[in-house]
């Protein structure tokens, strides 16, 4: 299956998960699970964007007589008329009769006497700003599913909003596996790897607002994976690493079908990452979600970047939960792709970027190396130095 259509398949299976109403604060990276409209229009009355003093429109010669001063949060309750100004600050109301705001720095006062020194606004409401001018009441300020980041929430709380609808934080359950494992990197024989693999998925998870868990590393036996399985029944998605290969050891797929889940599909069209499995479990009235990944570091890492990210996303209720792409010039050639799409490691200077040299599965240095990963479809034509590739951003998983 090419890669595309496994991601299309993937996110078919995903069920969203129960909406709750958060305190805008407790809302940061998750999404909205509904359209967010306007409470009141912002700002709710003519204010002023500018330091200076406030007249009537048809009287911007002067001069002018100061009957008072209106402030930020003090507003001043009387009426201008011709021939009068009242002194006014940054984000303070325009008073009752005024229709212009003269910069403090073009006009010259003695004492209450005020007299033009430089130029009137042009137009006269140059430095007002209008009662809705930011948005009007009822107005649709966000989509749903759209990400609430800093902005977004302060876009909230001018808008007169308190808490905000969201997906519950999906729970993940991440299992590596594999009797080459060792739990202590700081004790590791000859014979076994540090199991990484596992801490690097629940911090590329952790990446979004998620109640991540890890469990492993789990020995290469069947009753031992399905009782890792079993142990995370209450997880939405479970993610393993290892074991979702061929070879004579790799028992995750028996030991999923021992644990009634059903394999939706196996094995995609990339590199790294060929061994990817898909599965489901019917857990009560909801549907579990089964990423199975390869043992590889890198085609871990990769792999999870397209898929368990993803799937994250869609829990959470994004609106467009697959990561974006850009274009951004090679630095130097790349020779023609495989057979398979391939995500090569790569680095970003802001203006070019460059493939690294080591691109083996199991090179984690290279990965750490990498802010980025270069999309090359399957038999890509050799590249020259200049041209343009498409690239994932590794920062942020791909949302930035």
């Amino acid at each position: 299956m090419d890669l595309d259509e496994a991601q299309s398949h993937l996110l078919a299976l995903v069920e969203p998960l129960a909406i709750e109403h958060v305190d805008i604060e407790g809302t940061l990276g998750r999404y909205l699970a509904a359209p967010l409209h306007a409470r009141r229009c912002q700002p709710m009355a003519d204010m002023s964007a500018m330091d200076g003093y406030a007249v009537a429109e048809d009287d911007l010669a002067g001069p002018w007589r100061v009957i008072g001063e209106s402030a930020a949060g003090h507003p001043f309750t009387g009426t201008i008329n011709a021939g009068e100004a009242v002194r006014i600050s940054t984000g303070a109301l325009l008073p009752s009769g005024g229709r212009a705001v003269i910069l403090q720095e073009d006009l010259h006062r003695a004492g209450d006497k005020l007299t033009l020194a430089g130029e009137a606004p042009s137009p006269g409401n140059r430095h007002i700003r209008a009662k809705g001018m930011d948005f009007p009441d009822g107005h649709l300020l966000l989509a749903a599913g759209t990400q609430i980041g800093p902005a977004q929430a302060g876009l909230a709380i001018a808008a007169g909003h308190r808490h905000l609808p969201v997906c519950r934080i999906p729970r993940l359950t991440v299992i590596d596996s594999g009797d080459e494992l060792s739990s202590d990197p700081e004790f590791c024989a000859e014979h076994q790897i540090p199991a990484s693999n596992g801490a690097m998925l629940v911090a590329l998870a952790r990446s979004l607002p998620v109640d991540a868990k890890r469990n492993g590393p789990i020995p290469d036996d069947i009753e031992a994976l399905v009782a890792a399985l079993e142990a995370a029944s209450d997880a939405d998605i479970i993610v393993t690493s290892g074991g979702a290969s061929v070879g004579d050891h790799d028992l995750l797929r028996p030991a999923l079908e021992a644990w009634g889940a059903r394999i939706e599909f196996w094995r995609i069209a990339i590199k790294p990452g060929k061994p990817l499995l898909i599965a489901t479990r019917n857990r009560g009235a909801r549907r579990q979600l089964v990423i199975g990944l390869p043992g590889n570091p890198v085609s871990s890492l990769v792999t999870a970047y397209l898929f368990m990210l993803p799937v994250l996303r869609a829990l959470l209720g994004a609106a467009d939960p697959l990561p974006r792409k850009i274009t951004i010039r090679l630095a130097e050639p790349l020779k023609p792709g495989g057979a398979r799409r391939e995500f090569l490691r790569a680095r970003w200077d802001g203006e070019t970027v460059r493939a690294l040299s080591l691109q083996d599965s199991g090179a984690l240095s290279s990965l750490a190396a990498s802010n980025v990963l270069i999309d090359r479809p399957a038999h890509a034509p050799a590249a020259l130095a200049g041209d343009d590739v498409q690239v994932f951003l590794l920062q942020n998983g791909g949302i930035a």
